[in-house]
């Protein structure tokens, strides 16, 4: 702690100034791991439950009730009011084809599902490309600083150049510190993430299967390499 003070006390505004950054970078990347460890948590826990509880509803209304009661993270019943919602007959999507309007609409509702899900990765992969960078600078401007330092005091040694060197060269430390777990949460939670999207997409699919079917029309099934169902990434 003493040595940390002694930096700070020594260092100038641009080596505070990098301090107080990677500090911040910190603080948003630990708060910003832990709120995203509860929510793709919560995420993963419905989605293996409430899927199969869905399917076992009576009909939609009872389905519908239970997505409202028990989608705690509002993933699942967009993709169902989106497939529910009816379709003004003066717009051009009136015109299309229902097997058509469905996909579209399920495209994009899974499409904000899965925006709301990715929320704070950008931030996540930020962190972890440049924290060792700005920590890399301090580093440098440190060393520079000392250099400085040393040059005004008119006498060189190997302990005067250690001290003031071994001091900056902590701020390419703290990056590193920095950087590691959020790089390491980014990845976890893009595999998270992915295996939401995948669960999400099949129940898209089931459910757009199921309304076709209750509407009385006939699959249309694509050519060759096409695939029916549009993936959301």
């Amino acid at each position: 702690m003493n040595g940390l003070q002694q930096i700070w006390s020594e260092g100038d505004a641009v080596s505070r100034g990098v301090a107080l950054l990677l500090l911040a970078m910190s603080v948003s990347a630990w708060v910003l791991i832990f709120w995203k460890s509860w929510v793709l948590g919560r995420a993963r826990r419905d989605l293996a439950v409430v899927v199969p509880a869905f399917w076992r509803a009576p009909d939609l209304d009872a389905g519908q009730r239970l997505l409202a009661s028990r989608d705690r993270e509002q993933l699942l019943l967009p993709l169902l009011d989106a497939a529910l919602r009816p379709v003004s007959a003066d717009t051009l999507e009136a015109g299309t084809h229902t097997q058509a309007q469905l996909t579209r609409r399920l495209r994009d509702a899974l499409h904000g599902v899965l925006a709301q899900l990715q929320q704070g990765q950008v931030l996540l992969a930020s962190v972890g490309a440049t924290a060792p960078f700005i920590g890399l600078f301090g580093t440098v401007w440190g060393i520079y600083h000392a250099l400085l330092g040393i040059s005004a005091a008119g006498s060189v040694s190997i302990d005067k150049v250690a001290g003031p060197v071994g001091e900056a060269l902590i701020m390419t430390a703290a990056g590193l510190a920095v950087a590691i777990p959020a790089v390491l949460a980014y990845n976890l939670f893009g595999k998270w993430v992915g295996a939401c999207e995948a669960d999400l997409e099949g129940y898209a699919h089931d459910l757009r299967e199921m309304l076709v079917e209750q509407a009385g029309l006939t699959p249309r099934h694509p050519p060759a390499g096409e695939e029916s169902w549009p993936s959301a990434g």
